[in-house]
């Protein structure tokens, strides 16, 4: 019985120390008018970078939105699902941000 309540306790340990790590992922997005750039960073201090040209850039996410939607960042064949980590809500929101930046980028680029 004792060993049980031990076990009980390490796996209590180890999901809380699982979930700690997690919550310090991060994402980072820039946006110029020269690009976009995206850096990822984990909890063991990796950095992944991405980087497309804002003009042909296309933000994408499942409308209706549901808690498995993704938001996709994607160019040229290239894709790059962010936000992984954020509600389906606050996914939605940075898309509709990301759209709205990339609008006023091309609307300086046409004046």
């Amino acid at each position: 019985m004792v060993g049980f309540i031990g076990i009980d306790v390490v796996l209590i340990y180890w999901a809380f120390r699982a979930n700690y790590r997690a919550a310090n992922s991060r994402e980072v997005l820039e946006l110029n008018s020269a690009s976009l750039v995206g850096r990822r960073f984990t909890p063991r201090r990796q950095t992944r970078t991405w980087r497309f040209q804002p003009y042909w850039l296309r933000v994408s996410i499942a409308d209706p939105r549901a808690h498995e939607s993704r938001l996709v960042l994607s160019s040229h064949g290239r894709e790059l699902v962010i936000g992984a980590f954020l509600t389906p809500t606050e996914r939605r929101e940075v898309a509709k941000a990301l759209r709205c930046a990339l609008a006023q980028i091309e609307n300086v680029r046409h004046r």
